[in-house]
């Protein structure tokens, strides 16, 4: 407190004063802080005004120099030196990148007057005045960038070269117009394109500090040999020769000068003439009518690739990968497009496939290691091309089967075919497919059999990877299963040769998949094992066109799946790898499924209803609960149980159209789950389900039966939980008699008493109203907590209900002022008597609190 303060205070202070003056120095204190608090906020307004401009403001009223002192300087920065303001410096532009900018405005202002010049005003002067103007103008702009390079102006040449060569440009369209208007105009812009790129070349190599010249040049290169085809009205034969002319050209002139950007434009114009030239001869070449038609494309391809191997032999280690692997591309279309001009349809595509197949030849060749390398991308890339055309026939014969979903047991088809459902396709087209890929296949099972052979054939040339044998034995083998999955449908063959055909390459998928198991080679079984499995499912379906078929073939997989998951048990003992153990279980689980589809057939061959039929799969889950218990311990224990219960839905779903039937499959589930939790490590599990199953039988039962009483619905779940809340309250006597009771009392109380509340009877409420009696005195006797509360809150509201007519009754008898009087007293009694109230139900709180 200030002494002012505190002077004029103490000057009406009394020891004791009055309320009403102490009332009165509180006010005059507080108004003081307040004027306080004014004079704090005005000093803050000034530090932020002077922090946010260059110079400070002069302090307010009472914030000057003390007196008898000197003049004190204000808070913040010396005056001269002003507080910089907040934010970045801001840099200064870049003198170069200004200079550029203008010097481009300045380029492009001047090529737009000469343009307007040239194409506008021409007409205005006469043949010399035309001449002179131009030969002035553009003689100036090719002299003047000389002069400036000798001064170190570069950027400033630079824009007067580029004015220089739009003047050039001008030039030769001036004397196109005057001198020789009549002139062709595609030949003309050939020569003078010719005639400019020569120009720009000299005039680059004179100025060898001018960037823009030498790139010039050489775009505009690419221009007049294709200009001169078209002036001929030559063919597409003579523009493919015209274009890779242009990029053998570009070629010389990326490996002969060491500019980059003159390297840069000239690989820009190979790719692009390049790529264009062999498009049109490839294009050609497909097209053509025979063999003698197919051999001029075929040598312009050949020449396309001789230019890119004697690149790629001077070229870096990246582009002369891409130049072997365009060379070999263009030899295999050449010399396979004649050959394929005159093979029937279809069978083209095996053509070009052996063409990229004698490729390989070349990696002896002396070419050097990347154009090798590319020679093999080549072949690859050919023979990846065979593949996916060969790929739709696979695809047909594949998805085919499935329409055989529509027609169970509807006959069997006439041929491979019609039992895929692809009769009317083009087969003649098609069928080359298998032999490709069963040949693919056949090579790649070859190197993958003599890999180190390979290897040392090749030479360092190749390098392949280690992990290239295993993708190479993985995609063979899915190769030759397709390729023996479309034969059947490629030869036209029976049903029966198809349906068994399909059996035995899923027997050999499958014994492939064990070899390779025990041998290590894990990638090419977990291939043949996909493979066999996809080979099942088509020929499962295709096995249900008639009976005999369907349990000649569910027979035949059930034991092939079993015998490859104990063939593999001896590779799983004591092993850690996990692809062993995913193919053993995956193979037991198919040879479940394989089980539960004859004992669905079993059904329809009896003449059975399916609710009748459902039973009979029930058969599957109870052999292989059996089996999982022997096989106790085992990786493939837990795989083969789950598998066979999931037989339970698929019954349970087929019983759904007959109310009995679907009890005793109900029932029937729930042995075989009572069963399951005889063993200690399912019994949790398995008990619950097996409860929850026989209640769901004895409802179902209940319903057919027409029983509605709620109880015979819920006693037989109250009954199962109140048992197995005792047993859990005997292991564990802290355990809440909520979790271990009050769900089994709910389940029961709570239908029965919304049952007694619209039951016009008297038996109901008297039952429900002794058992919530019970249970309450027995939760009051035992201190449970979940008895005394919902047998409490049901035996109120029974009563509630029961008492209700009687209490109307009598409230309609009484006069109206009895009930407000009686509410006062009420009223009054418990107000009178609050504090004992509140202590009885906190008394009532914590013996609730103690109760478990």
């Amino acid at each position: 407190m200030s002494a002012d303060v505190a002077r004029s205070t103490l000057r009406f202070m009394e020891h004791v004063p009055p309320p009403a003056e102490e009332l009165v120095l509180l006010d005059r204190e507080l108004a003081r802080l307040d004027a306080r608090r004014s004079q704090l906020l005005t000093r803050r307004t000034w530090l932020l005004s002077v922090l946010g401009s260059a110079a400070p403001a002069p302090a307010p009223g009472p914030w000057g120099p003390p007196r008898g002192r000197g003049p004190v300087a204000p808070w913040g920065p010396a005056p001269g030196h002003p507080a910089p303001a907040f934010g970045p410096p801001v840099p200064a532009a870049r003198t170069h990148s200004a200079q550029n900018v203008l010097l481009v405005l300045g380029g492009l202002l001047l090529t737009v007057a000469a343009l307007a010049f040239t194409l506008v005003s021409w007409g205005d002067m006469g043949i010399g005045g035309r001449s002179a103007v131009l030969t002035a103008v553009t003689a100036g702009a090719l002299a003047a960038p000389g002069a400036l390079l000798r001064r170190g102006l570069s950027s400033t040449a630079e824009a007067l070269a580029g004015l220089a060569s739009v003047l050039m440009v001008l030039d030769a369209y001036a004397v196109y117009e005057v001198a020789v208007p009549d002139a062709d105009g595609a030949g003309y812009a050939a020569t003078a394109s010719a005639v400019l790129a020569v120009l720009w070349a000299a005039y680059g190599l004179l100025l060898g500090r001018l960037r823009l010249p030498l790139p010039l040049a050489v775009c505009t290169a690419q221009l007049p040999l294709v200009l001169w085809a078209w002036a001929e009205d030559a063919g597409a034969l003579w523009f493919a020769g015209a274009l890779l002319v242009t990029a053998a050209l570009d070629g010389v002139i990326a490996l002969g000068f060491a500019r980059a950007s003159v390297r840069v434009s000239a690989c820009a114009g190979l790719c692009v003439t390049g790529a264009a030239g062999l498009l049109v001869a490839l294009v050609e070449s497909l097209t053509a009518g025979g063999p003698a038609d197919a051999v001029a494309p075929g040598a312009l391809l050949l020449a396309g690739a001789g230019l890119a191997l004697a690149g790629a032999r001077k070229a870096p280690e990246s582009f002369a990968v891409a130049g072997g692997t365009v060379a070999g591309l263009a030899v295999v279309a050449a010399v396979g497009g004649v050959a394929a001009a005159g093979a029937p349809d279809g069978w083209p595509v095996l053509v070009y496939l052996l063409c990229g197949a004698a490729l390989l030849a070349g990696v002896r060749a002396p070419l050097g290691r990347a154009a090798v390398r590319g020679l093999v991308w080549a072949s690859g890339s050919v023979t990846a091309g065979a593949v996916l055309v060969s790929l739709p026939s696979v695809m047909v014969v594949a998805v085919g089967p499935v329409t055989r979903l529509g027609g169970v047991w509807s006959g069997a088809p006439r041929s491979a075919r019609d039992a895929v459902g692809a009769g009317d396709l083009p087969w003649r087209e098609m069928v080359a497919a298998p032999v490709v890929l069963l040949l693919v296949a056949l090579a790649l099972g070859a190197a993958y059999r003599w890999w180190e052979d390979a290897l040392r054939w090749a030479g360092p040339a190749v390098g392949p990877r280690a992990a290239w044998r295993g993708a190479a034995g993985s995609t063979g083998v899915a190769l030759a299963w397709a390729g023996l999955t479309v034969l059947p449908a490629a030869l036209d063959l029976s049903f029966a040769a198809a349906l068994a055909g399909q059996l035995v390459l899923v027997v050999g998928a499958s014994a492939v998949a064990v070899g390779g198991l025990r041998g290590g080679a894990s990638g090419v079984a977990l291939t043949a094992g996909v493979t066999g499995s996809a080979g099942a499912v088509g020929a499962g379906l295709l096995s249900l066109a008639t009976e005999t078929a369907t349990y000649t073939a569910f027979g035949l997989l059930l034991v092939v799946f079993t015998a490859v998951a104990v063939a593999l048990e001896a590779r799983v003992a004591g092993s850690r790898a996990s692809v062993p153990v995913a193919v053993q279980a995956a193979s037991a689980c198919a040879a479940v499924v394989c089980a539960v589809v004859p004992a669905a057939a079993l059904g329809a061959s009896l003449g059975l209803s399916v609710h009748q039929t459902a039973p009979l799969l029930l058969a599957v889950p109870a052999v292989t609960a059996l089996l999982s218990a022997r096989l106790e311990g085992r990786p493939v224990a837990l795989p083969v149980e789950v598998s066979g219960a999931a037989a339970g839905p698929v019954a349970v779903a087929m019983a759904l159209g007959d109310a009995r039937f679907l009890a005793l499959v109900l029932a029937l589930c729930g042995v075989l789950a009572s069963g399951t939790a005889l063993r200690p490590e399912r019994r949790p599990l398995a008990g619950y389900l097996a409860t929850g199953l026989f209640v769901l039988a004895a409802w179902v039962r209940l319903s057919v039966s027409g029983v509605s009483a709620p109880e015979a619905y819920t006693l037989p779940v109250t009954v199962p939980a109140l048992v197995i809340g005792v047993l859990r309250r005997r292991r564990d006597g802290s355990a809440s008699s909520w979790t271990a009771y009050g769900a089994g009392l709910a389940v029961t109380l709570a239908p029965s008493l919304f049952a007694a509340w619209v039951d016009p009877h008297w038996p109901r409420p008297l039952l429900l109203g002794a058992a919530a009696l019970v249970i309450t005195l027995l939760g009051a006797r035992l201190r449970l907590q979940a008895l005394l509360v919902l047998g409490g809150a049901v035996l109120a509201l029974d009563a509630l209900h029961e008492l209700a007519p009687y209490v109307v009754q009598v409230a309609g008898a009484l006069p109206r002022w009895v009930a407000p009087a009686l509410a006062g007293v009420l009223l009054l009694a418990v107000g009178a008597t609050y504090e004992k109230r509140l202590r009885d139900a906190r008394r009532l709180k914590e013996v609730l609190g103690r109760m478990r």
